[in-house]
C-alpha cells in the first residue's frame, strides 16, 4: 500500500458543528475488548475543537468488541443473535467509559435505532435532546442500540447512522475515522496500484464503484457505507471528510484544519437541501392562523414562530407534523405564506396562542419549547411585500 503522503496535504473547509464517526477497528483491541492506542489521539483532537468553540457529537462503534471481552468464555463459539445483544449491552457502558476517561468534558449517552429516526415525532425528541445538550456544552456520544437493532448490527450502519445524526443536528461537517488513508481507485490492501482520491467534487456511480464492500474484521463496514453516509451527508448540504484515525500525525494535523485523507464535498449547501425538503415535502390538512406581527417577523427577521403571535389552529395535526402557516391577506382573506413543522398539536396549540412563551407550561403542565415553529423548520413558500404588508 502506498505511503500516507500519497495524499497531499489540503485546507479543511470551516466548520463550527461536526459529528465524529470512529469505528470499531480503532478502539477494539485484539481478543475483544477496548484499547486507547488510538482512542487518545482522537480523544485529544475533539479536547482541541472543544476548546475553541467548535462542538463534536461522537458518534463511536465498539461496543460489541467491548462486550465480547466481558463474555470472552462464550463470545467465540456463540454468534446468535442473542449473543451479540448481549455483547452489545455489555460494551455500550464500556465504550461510553473509555471516552469519559479520555475526556475532560462533560458526556451523554444517547441509544438510537433506524426507526427512532424514521418516526417523525421522535425524531424530533432526539433532535431537542441533542440540540439541549450541546447547548450545555455536553459532548452527546450517539450509538445505535444495538441491544434491540438486531438488523443493523450487520450493515455497518453506524456510518450511515453518522450521517442522519449530522443532518439532525445541523452540523457543518461529517468527520470519519477509519483504518485506511482515505478513498482509493481500488482497494489498496489487495492491490498496489490503487490511487488516493484527495477530493471529490460529487458522489457518483463511478466513485461508488471504487469502494470495496467488505469492512474489518471487528467492524460492520466498509468503504462502500462511508461512502454511502458521505452521499446521504451530502443531500443535507454536509461535506465529509475520510481520514485515517490509526496515524497520530494525521489526526494532529486535522486539529489545524490541515487534512491528509479524502475531502467528499457536495454542491447542495445546507440551506438549500433543508428548505427545499420543507416546502415540497406534504402538509397534513389543517393550518396555523397568524397575526400580521408575527407574518412580518417571519418574513423579514428570520424569526421562529412563538405563541404569541398565533390566533389559532385549525385541524387535526400532531406533533411533528407539517402545516401551513396562513396570515391575513388582502381584503381580509387568509392566505398561506409560509410552512413548517410543529412542536406542538393543534389542540395544545390553540390553548398556548396569544401567550408568553413563560406560560406555555403553566396552560399545559409540560413544554417542548418556546417555539412553536423553530426557524431552522420553516420555509416561506410566499414573499411578503415589506413596504406594503401585502402579500
Amino acid at each position: 500500500m502506498k505511503q500516507l503522503r500519497a495524499f497531499r496535504q489540503q485546507t479543511v473547509p470551516p466548520w463550527r458543528r461536526a459529528v465524529l464517526k470512529v469505528g470499531s477497528s480503532l478502539i477494539a483491541a485484539d481478543g475483544g475488548g477496548l484499547s486507547t492506542r488510538y482512542a487518545l489521539g482522537l480523544a485529544q483532537f475533539i479536547t482541541s475543537c472543544h476548546a475553541s468553540g467548535r462542538e463534536i457529537v461522537l458518534v463511536s462503534s465498539g461496543a460489541v468488541a467491548a462486550g465480547r471481552l466481558l463474555l470472552k468464555d462464550h463470545s467465540h463459539e456463540d454468534t446468535s443473535s442473542a449473543a451479540r445483544q448481549a455483547m452489545a449491552a455489555l460494551g455500550q457502558t464500556q465504550t461510553v467509559g473509555l471516552w469519559q476517561r479520555l475526556l475532560d468534558i462533560p458526556l451523554a449517552q444517547v441509544l438510537l435505532t433506524h426507526d427512532d429516526l424514521r418516526n417523525r415525532r421522535r425524531y424530533l425528541n432526539a433532535r431537542a435532546t441533542l440540540s439541549e445538550l450541546l447547548r450545555h456544552r455536553v459532548m452527546p456520544v450517539v450509538n445505535e442500540n444495538d441491544t434491540v437493532a438486531v438488523d443493523e448490527l450487520t450493515l455497518g450502519d453506524n456510518d450511515n447512522l453518522a450521517a442522519i445524526i449530522a443532518a439532525l443536528v445541523d452540523a457543518d461537517m461529517l468527520l470519519i475515522a477509519t483504518d485506511i488513508d482515505g478513498l482509493y481507485t481500488a482497494d489498496p490492501r489487495s492491490n498496489p496500484e490503487a490511487e488516493p482520491v484527495n477530493e471529490v467534487p460529487e458522489l457518483n456511480p463511478e466513485i461508488m464503484a471504487m469502494a470495496g464492500a467488505a469492512g474489518s474484521s471487528v467492524g460492520t463496514g466498509g468503504m462502500r457505507t462511508k461512502l454511502e453516509a458521505a452521499q446521504k451527508a451530502g443531500a443535507a448540504g454536509i461535506e465529509t471528510i475520510l481520514f485515517n484515525g490509526r496515524d497520530s500525525e494525521v489526526v494532529s494535523l486535522l486539529s489545524r484544519d490541515l487534512l491528509h485523507g479524502t475531502l467528499l464535498r457536495t454542491k447542495a449547501t445546507r440551506l438549500q437541501a433543508r428548505k427545499y425538503w420543507l416546502r415540497h415535502v406534504p402538509a397534513v390538512p389543517g393550518h396555523i392562523e397568524v397575526d400580521a406581527g408575527a407574518m412580518r417577523a417571519l418574513n423579514e427577521e428570520g424569526a421562529s414562530l412563538l405563541p404569541k403571535g398565533i390566533l389559532a389552529a385549525e385541524g387535526q395535526f400532531q406533533r411533528g407534523d407539517m402545516v401551513e402557516i396562513v396570515g391575513p391577506g388582502e381584503h381580509g382573506a387568509l392566505q398561506s405564506f409560509a410552512r413548517g413543522i410543529s412542536q406542538y398539536n393543534a389542540a395544545e396549540i390553540n390553548r398556548i396562542a396569544r401567550c408568553h412563551t413563560r406560560e406555555i407550561k403553566l396552560r399545559l403542565g409540560y413544554s417542548f419549547g418556546e417555539n412553536v415553529v423553530h426557524r431552522d423548520d420553516l420555509a416561506l413558500v410566499r414573499e411578503l411585500d415589506l413596504t406594503t404588508g401585502d402579500l
